[in-house]
């Protein structure tokens, strides 16, 4: 914590919509306030928004910046790319109105639909995006066939593709008529097609596919086509799974 730079504490909880400035000297004298790891007792305190760790109640607070995080309902037959020479529908459609220059944080098929995030923030992307950081995602896929619960629970314990076991972290059916079975998955790893292809090699292919979830990130009332920016919660939650 810097003692002459910054702005006072208070200020920062008030410019991000925590609290005005004299419930934030509340907070901070109920000692509900940290800084880098350190409760907050004195009302003078100065900090970096863009730099410093702030948490209320444990909560991070996103950093005051100029980075924009967005999150998108991609639809069934868009291309998650920023431009497509073939001329078919593509991420860049959907933001056309910003003024900064986003790139998709990993992709999904042509054919999934669901949640994907955007971003201008380099480092967040690339943490987020790799494997190391293990980064839930969550899918609901209509397959072929009636899934046995045997044959479900193969995908918990791994199945073998051609580059290597994947396993998922949670798998259930929500609902199965005839010929089709609903299953929610959720794993965190995102290689190619991992979905499909862990669905093929217990023998039901998948027929539709849509991302629900990544980590905190829910889809919720966000409709097909729709973009948002991420809630201070969420972005606090990923800025902290990701290290940053």
């Amino acid at each position: 914590m810097a003692e002459e730079s910054g702005i006072r504490l208070q200020k920062a909880l008030a410019q991000a919509g925590i609290a005005s400035r004299r419930a934030a000297e509340t907070l901070i004298e109920q000692r509900r306030v940290e800084v880098d790891g350190q409760v907050v007792t004195e009302f003078g305190t100065r900090v970096d928004p863009a730099v410093s760790v702030i948490r209320v109640d444990g909560e991070r607070i996103p950093p005051i910046t100029a980075h924009v995080y967005l999150v998108l309902n991609k639809p069934r037959g868009v291309v998650t790319t920023m431009s497509d020479p073939q001329g078919r529908p593509c991420i860049a459609d959907y933001v056309q109105d910003r003024s900064e220059r986003l790139f998709h944080i990993g992709r999904l098929d042509t054919d999934t639909e669901g949640l994907l995030l955007l971003t201008n923030h380099g480092e967040f992307a690339h943490r987020l995006a790799h494997p190391s950081y293990e980064v839930s995602k969550t899918y609901v896929a209509e397959v072929e066939g009636n899934v046995k619960p045997g044959v479900l629970r193969r995908l918990l314990d791994g199945v073998r593709l051609e580059d290597g076991e994947a396993q998922a972290d949670t798998v259930r059916e929500i609902s199965s008529i005839k010929g089709r079975t609903l299953i929610q998955i959720t794993l965190h790893e995102g290689r190619n097609r991992i979905v499909r292809r862990m669905f093929d090699a217990i023998g039901h292919p998948v027929k539709r596919l849509t991302r629900t979830a990544i980590g905190p990130v829910r889809r919720g009332n966000l409709h097909t086509g729709e973009l948002r920016e991420l809630e201070g919660k969420e972005l606090g939650q990923l800025l902290d799974l990701v290290d940053l």
